[in-house]
C-alpha cells in the first residue's frame, strides 16, 4: 500500500527532468521497423550531435493533471557562444509564431548563444533565464547586450501553457546536461507536450553524412512537432489510411473517391492548435539545422529554405495557422566577436546541392522519428494517442516502403 501511495504522489506533483525511456517501453525510430528515408547514409547516431562539436540539453516537465511541458537546448559548441558565435540564419515558412532573437540573426548572420525550444507563452521566460545563463558565463562580466534564440511551439491542448511553469532551474539543467552521442526523443523536452497529425508529436532528430568525394560533409536536423496536415511517410499515405487526415470531414462529406461513406466527426482527435481550436492542421514547427560545412549566412538562409521540402513530403499542410521556422547554423568558421576584420573559406554555390539533398531528407526522417518515439499522453483534460506502429508497419509493408 506504502508503494502505490507513493508512486501516486510522485505522479501527481513534481517530475522535472530528462527521461529517457527504457529499454521496456521504448519504441522504434523509423529505421529500426526497415524504413530507409533518401538515398544518403545517416551518421553515427542518425542525430544532430553528429556534426561535431553540437550537443543537446532536455528537461521534461510533468507535474499533476495539466503540466506537460520542457525545455530542449541546442548547443552549437561548448565554449562561450558570445565571445566564439557561429554563422547561422533563420528562415521562415510560415510566420505565425513568436521566435525571440531572429531578426538580429538575420542582419548579422550569427548565433551568440544556444538555441532554445519551449511552450508558447514561456518564450519570454525562457529568453530571459538564457541571458542569466549568458551574463553569468566566464568572460561576459562586462556583456550589455545578449542576443537570445528561443522558439516555440503550441502545446496548449495538453499542457496549461497559460500556468508558464518553465523556471530558471528548468532552462540551467536543460543547457548543463547538454550532451553529445544519441538523443532522447518523442515525449520529452519542448515535446512533452507536442502533437503532431492528430497524434502525439514531439523532438525528432536524423542526419546525412556527404560521400568523401562531394566534401564529406554531415547534416544535422532536430524538430520540434507540433503541426498537421495529411501523414504521408517516405511517399506512403499513412494518414488516409488510418482515416485520420486534416480535411477529412469535408472531402468525405463531398464524395471523395468514389462516393466513400463519409466518415463520423467523432474519429476526428481533438489537438492543440496556436489558435486553441480542434482538429486542424494548425500547430507549428521547429527545424534547427547544423552543419560542418563551411556556409556562410547567405548559404545557411538557402539550406533552411530546402528543409521545408522535407516538411512537405510529411504531408504538412502549411496552414495559417501554422508557424513553421527553421534555424541554420555551421560549426565551421567560428566568429571571434573581437575581430575587425575576417578571412574565411566559404563552399562553393556549385557545392551546396547535396546539402540541400541531405538536409531535406534529414529534416523528413527526423520528424517521422519525432512520431515514432512519442509515447501517448494525457494532460490538460486530454488525451492524444501515438501513432499506431503496428498499423503504419502494415501500411508501410502494403506500398512496399520496408526494406
Amino acid at each position: 500500500m506504502f508503494c502505490r501511495i507513493l508512486a501516486l504522489t510522485l505522479c501527481l506533483f513534481v517530475s522535472s527532468a530528462t527521461f529517457p525511456q527504457t529499454a521496456k517501453d521504448a519504441r522504434p525510430r523509423a529505421r529500426d521497423i526497415g524504413i530507409a528515408i533518401g538515398i544518403l547514409p545517416t551518421g553515427a547516431n542518425n542525430a544532430i550531435t553528429d556534426v561535431r562539436g553540437v550537443t543537446v540539453g532536455q528537461t521534461t516537465i510533468i507535474k499533476g493533471e495539466n503540466v506537460r511541458t520542457g525545455v530542449t537546448a541546442i548547443l552549437p559548441h561548448n565554449g562561450n557562444l558570445f565571445k566564439e558565435k557561429v554563422p547561422g540564419a533563420v528562415f521562415i515558412g510560415n510566420g505565425f509564431g513568436k521566435l525571440a532573437g531572429s531578426t538580429q540573426v538575420n542582419e548579422l548572420g550569427e548565433i551568440e548563444t544556444p538555441i532554445l525550444l519551449t511552450s508558447t507563452l514561456s518564450v519570454p521566460k525562457t529568453a530571459d533565464f538564457l541571458m542569466d545563463y549568458m551574463l553569468g558565463l566566464p568572460g561576459n562580466e562586462q556583456v550589455r547586450s545578449i542576443n537570445p534564440l528561443v522558439a516555440e511551439t503550441n502545446d496548449g491542448g495538453l499542457n496549461d501553457g497559460r500556468g508558464r511553469h518553465i523556471t530558471r532551474d528548468d532552462v540551467f539543467n536543460a543547457l548543463r546536461t547538454a550532451r553529445g552521442g544519441p538523443i532522447d526523443e518523442g515525449s520529452v523536452g519542448a515535446g512533452t507536450g507536442t502533437v503532431a497529425f492528430g497524434w502525439k508529436g514531439g523532438i525528432g532528430t536524423s542526419s546525412r553524412k556527404l560521400p568523401k568525394g562531394l566534401g564529406g560533409y554531415t547534416v544535422g536536423v532536430l524538430v520540434q512537432s507540433n503541426f498537421g496536415g495529411v501523414l504521408t511517410i517516405d511517399g506512403a499515405p499513412v494518414g488516409e489510411e488510418l482515416k485520420q487526415f486534416y480535411l477529412k470531414e469535408a472531402v468525405s462529406a463531398g464524395g471523395r473517391r468514389n462516393g466513400e461513406r463519409p466518415l463520423d466527426r467523432d474519429a476526428f482527435p481533438t489537438i492543440a492548435t496556436d489558435r486553441g481550436g480542434d482538429f486542424s492542421a494548425d500547430g507549428s514547427i521547429i527545424i534547427v539545422i547544423a552543419t560542418d560545412a563551411p556556409l556562410d549566412w547567405r548559404q545557411l538562409e538557402r539550406l533552411a529554405e530546402r528543409s521545408i521540402a522535407g516538411l512537405a513530403r510529411t504531408g504538412s499542410s502549411m496552414t495559417n495557422g501554422s508557424g513553421d521556422y527553421v534555424i541554420a547554423f555551421s560549426t565551421a568558421n567560428p566568429i571571434n566577436s573581437g575581430d575587425r576584420v575576417r578571412t574565411i573559406s566559404v563552399l562553393g554555390n556549385d557545392a551546396m546541392s547535396p546539402l540541400f539533398q541531405a538536409v531535406i531528407e534529414a529534416a523528413e526522417e527526423a520528424i517521422i522519428n519525432s512520431l515514432f518515439r512519442a509515447t501517448g499522453m494525457t494532460g490538460n483534460g486530454r488525451t492524444i494517442e501515438s501513432l499506431p506502429i503496428d498499423k503504419v508497419t502494415e501500411i508501410l509493408r502494403k506500398y512496399g516502403k520496408i526494406r
